[in-house]
């Protein structure tokens, strides 16, 4: 519909029979269009690209107060859960991580126990596992990496191009809409004027 009402902006300027409705509505769809093809992709572009931008800040200041650490497995967690990956790469695939009690030593060289998660095939008791802890020595998830920093900037730029395409064309609906709406208006005052005499030409009255 918005590309039929813009081909038809040229035939509709010289047609007498047009109403200015008809050309203000082609008009507001060039514009939505316009807007669609070049504004829309601009405001995705920023948005990607500023997400990214906070993404890798957040990747680099993780990677500074997250260390990897080698723990020695004690024995299976209760339940010996297993779950997917971290939900900081949801976006990406993961492997199964397994939940483990183990023993490892914090950076000040305290040694600590506890619940833990690894991806690690090998969870038998006295099988060494790689987990990620903090500056405390504490269990922590691990750093969220470039790859899936750059999956969700582009997934944010997908997500406002979208949504700014979507918000550009309920914005020109309404504005047909509301032009429908008085043009209606003004076909019923019209009509109450006329109406009353209706009927009445030629009947001498």
């Amino acid at each position: 519909m918005t590309v039929r009402a813009v081909l038809g902006i040229r035939r509709w300027r010289h047609n007498p029979v047009c109403r200015a409705t008809d050309r203000h509505e082609a008009w507001m769809a060039l514009v939505a269009l316009l807007l669609m093809l070049l504004a829309a992709p601009v405001i995705g572009w920023r948005t990607g690209s500023l997400t990214d931008d906070t993404l890798l800040r957040t990747v680099r200041a993780q990677h500074e107060q997250r260390r990897p650490t080698t723990a020695v497995v004690v024995r299976p967690a209760p339940g010996g859960s297993r779950f997917a990956q971290d939900p900081e790469a949801a976006v990406v695939e993961g492997p199964t991580r397994t939940s483990v009690v183990a023993d490892w030593r914090a950076p000040d060289g305290t040694a600590r126990t506890g619940t833990v998660t690894t991806t690690s095939r090998k969870t038998d008791p006295g099988s060494r596992v790689r987990i990620w802890t903090d500056d405390r020595g504490d269990p922590a998830v691990r750093p969220m990496d470039t790859a899936t920093a750059h999956t969700h900037a582009v997934l944010a730029g997908i997500g406002a191009t979208l949504l700014a395409g979507g918000l550009t064309e309920i914005a020109r609906r309404l504005a047909v809409w509301r032009m429908m709406q008085r043009r209606y208006a003004r076909l019923d005052r019209a009509w109450a004027e006329v109406g009353p005499d209706w009927g009445r030409t030629g009947t001498g009255s």
